[in-house]
């Protein structure tokens, strides 16, 4: 990677990276990565039969995330410089001092290396020491009384050097990653395979709500078929969550407009991107009461009347004639 990287620079100061743009959420077309890309052959044995193909390599530059790390990196030398500083507070009472320089030296490292900042600060301290004569024993001191001598050593942090040069170079790494495909370019270009996994996360945050929201693991069951048939089951519940979710942004983006009173700890709130799980929140409250006879011939059917809100969600669904169909059912 170290090598991808510094061949990456080298093409972005000759131009010749390939510069991808997309549309952000404000609908403003912004420089999303620069990437260049090769190819490589790979062969793997397997059962002694050997299997090879042809990938591409698609090594790509992120400003932005570039911009979050080097963010990052000044958060921690800050935080580092400041933990350092107070290792030697001033002589004072109630200050405690570090009289041992192996001590001193290994807290400096145990700050450095926790805040991932290795070889970027250099750090001075000097041994200072105070030292007093004092008679030996009790009573007043004379001409021909022995004296004793007292060194009192502490050790003092004097400067806190960042290395510009070194930081800078750690800079330059910032925001690379390599991505792989056996897709050839004529399936999918370079452009369409890095834009495709900017939104890797819908994918990932889908099997997300899978194993938090309906529970895949653990399975309480024994025997295969029970295994397949409820995971088949909860699959069938993430895809209606899903779609749920998108048929509402879809209509919601396409009005230009957005739904309120679905964040209860801000009613004044509205978003254009609701949660499947906010969305059925809001009739989490509905109740269909059935009245019957002892024959169980129905008397009475009702609803309690549409908020706002929920009026909007179920247009947009396109099942505002379902609700009223509960209505009439038999």
């Amino acid at each position: 990677m170290p090598e991808w990287i510094k061949n990456g620079l080298d093409k972005d100061r000759t131009g010749e990276l390939t510069p991808i743009f997309r549309d952000n959420d404000r609908n403003q077309t912004v420089l999303a990565a620069c990437a260049y890309e090769f190819e490589r052959k790979q062969s793997v044995s397997v059962e002694d039969e050997e299997i090879s193909w042809q990938e591409r390599v698609l090594v790509v530059c992120s400003p932005a995330h570039a911009e979050q790390q080097a963010k990052g990196l000044e958060q921690r030398l800050k935080t580092a410089q400041e933990k350092i500083a107070v290792l030697t507070p001033p002589v004072g009472r109630g200050k405690r001092q570090i009289t041992d320089e192996g001590t001193l030296k290994t807290r400096i490292e145990q700050i450095i290396k926790a805040q991932r900042v290795e070889g970027l600060l250099h750090v001075e301290y000097e041994r200072q020491c105070e030292t007093r004569t004092r008679y030996v024993g009790k009573g007043r001191g004379s001409a021909n009384r022995e004296q004793r001598t007292e060194e009192k050593v502490r050790y003092q942090v004097n400067a806190i050097r960042r290395d510009e040069q070194a930081i800078e170079v750690s800079k330059q790494g910032f925001g690379w990653k390599a991505f792989v495909t056996n897709a050839p370019k004529a399936v999918l270009s370079l452009e369409d395979a890095i834009l495709c996994y900017r939104n890797e996360y819908r994918i990932e945050r889908i099997f997300n709500r899978l194993k938090s929201r309906l529970n895949i693991a653990p399975l309480f069951v024994k025997r295969d078929e029970q295994i397949e048939g409820m995971t088949y089951l909860l699959m069938l519940g993430v895809r209606v969550l899903t779609l749920l979710e998108f048929v509402v942004r879809r209509s919601l983006q396409a009005d230009n407009a957005k739904l309120p009173g679905l964040h209860p700890e801000n009613q004044k709130k509205e978003t254009d991107k609701p949660t499947a799980e906010r969305i059925l929140k809001t009739f989490s409250g509905m109740t269909l009461t059935i009245i019957q006879d002892s024959s169980g011939q129905e008397l009475l059917r009702h609803l309690p009347a549409l908020s706002v809100v929920q009026q909007a969600i179920l247009d947009r669904l396109g099942l505002e004639q379902v609700y009223a169909q509960l209505l009439n059912s038999r």
